[in-house]
C-alpha cells in the first residue's frame, strides 16, 4: 500500500544515524535510489561518507533501512485503525482505505516509495527489495485477517480485490490518469465490502 508522511527536516537536532536516514529519505524520494550517491547523502545530512559507513555497511543497507521505516508507517496505520475501531473490522478496512486516500495528493508529486523502489531494484535478492516483499506479504495477511473477522464468505478474494484497488489508486494518482482518486477509492472499497458481505435478511411484510 502506499503513502508515507515525510518526517520533518530537523537535521541540526537529530543524532547522526537519524540525520543520515532523514537525508536519505528526502533524496531517495525526490531523485531516486540509483541517482543518489553516498556523498550527496552525506552533504545533505551534514556529515561524512565515513560516518555513513560507520552506521550502514553499504548503500544497499541504508536503502533497506529506509524502506523498513516506510513499511513501519504503513503497519502503524493497521495498528491505529484496530485501536480506533475495536471489534469493527469493516470500519477498520475503511479506515485503511481512508489512510491511503488521504495520502494520494502527496503521491502525485513523488510517487509511492515502494513502487518507485521496485522499478529501480530488479534483482530480487537485493536486501531492500526483500524488505518490500516481506512488508507486502505481512500487509496482505493482516488485511485477510480483517476480512475474516468481518465474516466475509471469501476473505482472501476480498482482500485481493481491495489490495489491487489500493495499489492501483496509488499508481493512477502518480500518472495522473484518474481524477478524484481518493473519493472513488472509498466508494469502490465500500462496494467490495457490500458485495462480499453476508446478504441481508429480507424485510418482513406486514398485513393489517
Amino acid at each position: 500500500m502506499a503513502s508515507t508522511t515525510r518526517r520533518p527536516s530537523r537535521v541540526a537536532k537529530l543524532p547522526p544515524r537519524e540525520r543520515i536516514l532523514d537525508a536519505a529519505e528526502e533524496l531517495f524520494q525526490s531523485e531516486g535510489i540509483r541517482r543518489v550517491g553516498v556523498q550527496a547523502i552525506a552533504e545533505r545530512a551534514e556529515t561524512t561518507k565515513m560516518a555513513i559507513y560507520r552506521h550502514f555497511e553499504t548503500k544497499d543497507a541504508l536503502v533497506a533501512e529506509w524502506l523498513r521505516i516506510v513499511a513501519a508507517d504503513y503497519q502503524a496505520a493497521f495498528d491505529r485503525v484496530e485501536t480506533a475501531y475495536p471489534g469493527r473490522p469493516r470500519e477498520q478496512i475503511l479506515g485503511l482505505a481512508r489512510f491511503i486516500a488521504e495520502g494520494l495528493p502527496a503521491l502525485s508529486h513523488r510517487g509511492c516509495p515502494f513502487v518507485n523502489s521496485l522499478a529501480e531494484l530488479p534483482d530480487r535478492s537485493h536486501p531492500a527489495r526483500q524488505v518490500i516483499e516481506e512488508h507486502k506479504a505481512h500487509q496482505t495477511r493482516r488485511l485477510v485477517g480483517m476480512c475474516t473477522e468481518a465474516r466475509l464468505p471469501d476473505p482472501e478474494q476480498a482482500a485481493a480485490e481491495i489490495t489491487f484497488l489500493l495499489e492501483g489508486a496509488q499508481v493512477s494518482t502518480q500518472n495522473g490518469s484518474i481524477d478524484q482518486a481518493g473519493d472513488r477509492l472509498m466508494r469502490i472499497v465500500e462496494g467490495i465490502l457490500d458485495r462480499h458481505g453476508t446478504p441481508r435478511a429480507p424485510s418482513r411484510m406486514t398485513t393489517d
